[in-house]
């Protein structure tokens, strides 16, 4: 068996250093959003649905029920009842985004602090809901986006979601089910419904400040004048297509497909493309939670 010599001089094998870790600046950036979600979210608390008893749902909405019966200030709630999550997420999520999740629940904690003795924006009930519910879905999306959280529940169910056949969502959804009925012996079941509204609103503004207005969706078009509608995307969207070799089902003819990813905003555009050249194409669209690679690019929040 033979056998290979390096020699003492031969340079050793380089190895590829790993790119996964963070520069200072994105560490920077991701530090303000979170932040700044926090203190949006302490601002739709203490200034719009607190003073006028509408709660949210997990780990908040409980703080909010402790808060108005024992008389003690929110953010105390907040940071205590938070802990035990969060020292499961350290253990079982990981040390990034537990930290990020410490920095935003505290931050929340000390801003509904400061913000109490400030006299609610609003106390009209429908005012405070909407405005409210869209402030906090808008600073909790900024606080997920980058990688943290404000609330115990989420954490709860992302482990829970491990186990079983039930998505983060449905937990979530599940155990504030619950939450939100306490919130009708607590503050009245007319109270309890503005809060059920509010924490909807919440939630559709998580899901626009998550994805934005940019969200990506896929494209699939199958026509007779296939060539044409590819070369308008081209030149008219700026979005570059795959064609896809295919073959009809029930005629077993061949056909050329379109594959392509666009923006929520290019949607309609896209559209129009199609009916110009063939009103009876099949088009399919649908939403894309994440792309990545390719020539796609578009605006995001580091």
């Amino acid at each position: 068996m033979s056998e290979t010599v390096v020699p003492p001089s031969a340079p050793k094998p380089s190895v590829p250093r790993a790119h996964g870790k963070r520069t200072p600046k994105q560490i920077l950036i991701r530090t303000f959003f979170i932040v700044l979600g926090a203190i949006i979210v302490a601002v739709a608390l203490e200034l719009f649905l607190v003073p006028n008893r509408i709660t949210d749902g997990g780990i908040t909405g409980i703080s909010v029920m402790a808060s108005y019966l024992s008389g003690w200030k929110l953010g105390i709630f907040l940071f205590i009842l938070n802990l035990p999550f969060l020292i499961v997420g350290y253990k079982q999520i990981g040390k990034t985004f537990a930290l990020s999740t410490l920095l935003g629940i505290t931050v929340l904690s000390i801003g509904t602090v400061l913000l109490h003795p400030v006299e609610a924006f609003v106390t009209d009930t429908l005012l405070a809901f909407v405005f409210g519910g869209m402030f906090l879905g808008v600073g909790t999306g900024l606080v997920i986006r980058n990688g943290g959280s404000l609330d115990g529940t989420e954490i709860i169910a992302i482990l829970v979601s491990r186990k079983t056949p039930f998505s983060v969502g449905e937990i979530v959804m599940f155990v504030n089910l619950f939450i939100l009925s306490g919130a009708g012996f607590v503050f009245g079941w007319d109270r309890a419904l503005f809060s059920i509204l509010a924490y909807y609103i919440a939630y559709k503004m998580i899901d626009v400040t998550i994805e934005g207005m940019n969200e990506s969706k896929s494209v699939w078009i199958i026509s007779d004048r296939i060539d044409d509608i590819g070369n308008a995307i081209l030149d008219r969207l700026g979005r570059g297509v795959t064609y896809l070799a295919g073959e009809g089902g029930f005629s077993g003819d061949p056909k050329k497909v379109i594959f392509c990813v666009i923006t929520r905003l290019e949607e309609a555009k896209l559209k129009e493309i199609v009916n110009q050249f063939d009103d009876k194409a099949f088009l399919a669209i649908g939403n894309i939670h994440d792309v990545k690679g390719g020539r796609f690019k578009k605006k995001d929040i580091h």
